[in-house]
């Protein structure tokens, strides 16, 4: 939950950007900040600091990206693909070890 609440404050940024979304953009950015942050807070009681820091950044890496790609038509090559999977795969090695 905390991987994807981090996707929530780039989106606001993003959306914050826009003339009539600047005041709700801000907002759904902090709300996210705080609830992510709470709850990775409240993860590192079970997981590994390492592990726990990888997969919130992860998620929220590979989900802004996504988001980007889909919603506001940021470039769609196989590349950056491939990149956000490195990322991934990256994660499950770490949680694999």
């Amino acid at each position: 939950m905390a991987g994807l609440l981090e996707i929530g404050w780039p989106l606001g940024l993003k959306l914050a950007g826009l003339p009539n979304m600047k005041v709700w953009g801000i907002a759904l950015a902090l709300i996210c900040m705080t609830l992510s942050g709470l709850l990775l807070w409240f993860s590192l009681k079970e997981i590994p600091i390492g592990t726990a820091y990888a997969i919130w950044t992860s998620i929220g890496a590979a989900g802004t990206f996504t988001i980007g790609v889909l919603v506001f038509g940021d470039p769609n090559i196989p590349i950056r693909w491939v990149g956000v999977a490195l990322i991934l795969l990256g994660v499950i090695f770490l949680k694999m070890g």
